[in-house]
């Protein structure tokens, strides 16, 4: 079965960084997009980034562009996201989603990510 697991998330100070990872496993990983989407505490989901299934081609949120990087590892079968100078405002629970397009068809269960000093 399809499993996505998120890890790395943690509290850290403003203008800090943390790395994401997205175990997966149970599909041919490195034949599908995949995306970060996050969710702040009582606002609906944000979608952070994406990147094509080569690792070559990636797309970011403006809220995000510049201070965030995904990249991918399909020999290992796992997703990142670099987080750079982290602002309060990116508070929230972050997930791993499989694209089959037109559908995001599989979640992770999330990695909270908390900015506060």
């Amino acid at each position: 079965q399809v499993q996505l697991v998120e890890s790395g998330g943690g509290l850290v100070q403003p203008g800090g960084s943390l790395r994401l990872s997205c175990a997966t496993s149970g599909f041919t990983f490195g034949s599908y997009w995949m995306n970060w989407v996050r969710q702040a505490p009582g606002k609906r989901l944000e979608w952070v980034s994406h990147i094509n299934s080569g690792g070559t081609t990636t797309y970011y949120a403006d809220s995000v562009r510049g201070r965030f990087t995904i990249s991918r590892d399909n020999a290992k079968n796992m997703l990142y996201l670099q987080i750079n100078s982290l602002q309060p405002e990116d508070t929230a629970v972050y997930y791993c989603v499989k694209l089959n397009w037109p559908h995001y068809d599989y979640w992770g269960q999330g990695t909270q990510v908390t900015v506060s000093s």
